[in-house]
């Protein structure tokens, strides 16, 4: 489970398509399933998952849409078919209440599979999630609005839009080979209009029919957030955290969006505190 062989070996067919995924860890530990946000994949997770391994068996997966798994034309990736796509992976897995820590759109994904299609879970773990109106960068809006257009960018000029955007992610910047690697799955026949296409169905209406419904999570909830997260500021984390009964919320200083590349030692010890 090195950066470079990083490999989701099985498939599942879900309603939205193909999902490749995989587990680690030795069978009888305590399962936990890791969420990855948009635009990335579970290849942010690969540190983190390397260090619970060795307490649990880990569940990763790319969403449908997302890296390695299925993208194709006209393909439903929306909030609200990841929910239940997520909820069919569950099924297929046979977990019937696992640990669950989820990133960015993943957060809103787990949060809809609980309270909307009766997912359950032993504990949550939130990172930097999306979950409370409004969100959406102005340039994410705009590209929303204009998708068929930045379609239709050269590849070099989309190759760029695409490296610029998820570089943004970070507090203290990518490690160049990494960036590459969060960025190659957003390009060719197949990746660019996948890319504009997951953020013209990323509706805010998604996480408004559950806004309401935060105070109803009666689990263990952590939140964990980057002091330095451009894309979602901090206070979006104390909000969040005052709407769920008994969630507890931690910051990790100098972090931004992406947490797990930012400062993966510093998570996994709240995780591993979190999931004991």
């Amino acid at each position: 489970m090195t950066s470079h062989d990083w490999r989701l070996a099985k498939t599942f067919r879900s309603t939205s398509g193909g999902v490749r995924w995989d587990r680690f860890g030795e069978a009888g530990l305590p399962p936990v399933v890791l969420l990855h946000g948009t635009p990335f994949s579970s290849y942010v997770w690969r540190a983190v998952a390397r260090s619970l391994a060795s307490r649990h068996q880990v569940y990763v997966w790319d969403m449908p849409g997302y890296g390695a798994s299925e993208m194709s034309d006209g393909q439903d990736v929306s909030l609200a078919a990841q929910g239940r796509v997520f909820a069919e992976l569950l099924d297929h897995w046979g977990l019937a209440e696992p640990l669950v820590v989820a990133h960015d759109f993943g957060g809103a994904v787990s949060l809809r599979a609980h309270l909307l299609h009766g997912a359950r879970y032993r504990r949550l773990a939130l990172v930097d999630p999306v979950a409370l109106a409004p969100w959406g960068s102005p340039f994410f809006r705009l590209v929303g609005e204009h998708a068929e257009v930045f379609e239709q960018l050269p590849p070099a000029l989309h190759r760029a839009l695409v490296r610029e955007y998820v570089a943004s992610a970070s507090g203290p910047g990518l490690h160049p080979a990494t960036l590459d690697r969060l960025v190659k799955p957003w390009l060719g026949d197949a990746g660019q209009p996948a890319f504009y296409r997951q953020i013209a169905q990323a509706d805010q209406r998604y996480t408004d029919e559950i806004e309401d419904r935060y105070g109803e999570l009666d689990l263990p909830v952590l939140i964990c957030w980057g002091t330095d997260d451009a894309w979602i500021p901090q206070e979006r984390g104390s909000e969040l955290t005052a709407r769920i009964p008994g969630a507890r919320l931690h910051p990790i200083r100098g972090a931004g969006h992406l947490v797990q590349e930012d400062a993966p030692a510093e998570l996994t010890a709240a995780l591993l505190d979190f999931l004991a």
